[in-house]
């Protein structure tokens, strides 16, 4: 059974950097298309980057579009979250998540659509 846990979140100053990393265990990562989600407090999850196994395919917010990047290490079982030129409207808890891998997949980076696996999530802070 897949298992996914995050790490890396923390207290990081505006126009600071922080990288996320989701570790997966129990199975390998080929085939599932890997998802990071955020939830700020009293705010809905929304999807921030997801990434495709095959062949790279990315969505990413246009909210973190040019500050944030996914990417994956399918020999490692790890998934990344760059995260540069952070804002206070950033700090929320990251989760990453999976979901088989399909192709077309117009909800490629839709919360409700990841079934497959979820980690507890890292809280990430940005203040001065």
């Amino acid at each position: 059974q897949l298992q996914l846990v995050e790490s890396g979140g923390g207290l990081v100053q505006p126009g600071g950097s922080l990288r996320l990393s989701c570790a997966a265990s129990g199975t390998t990562l080929d085939g599932y298309t890997i998802g990071w989600f955020r939830q700020a407090k009293g705010k809905e999850r929304e999807g921030v980057s997801c990434i495709s196994s095959s062949d790279g395919r990315t969505s990413t917010a246009d909210s973190v579009k040019g500050r944030f990047t996914i990417s994956r290490d399918n020999a490692k079982n790890m998934v990344y979250l760059q995260m540069n030129n952070l804002k206070p409207e950033d700090t929320a808890v990251y989760s990453c998540a999976a979901k088989i891998e399909i192709t077309p997949d117009q909800f490629m980076c839709h919360p409700w659509a990841y079934l497959a696996a979820w980690g507890p999530g890292t809280p990430v802070t940005v203040s001065s």
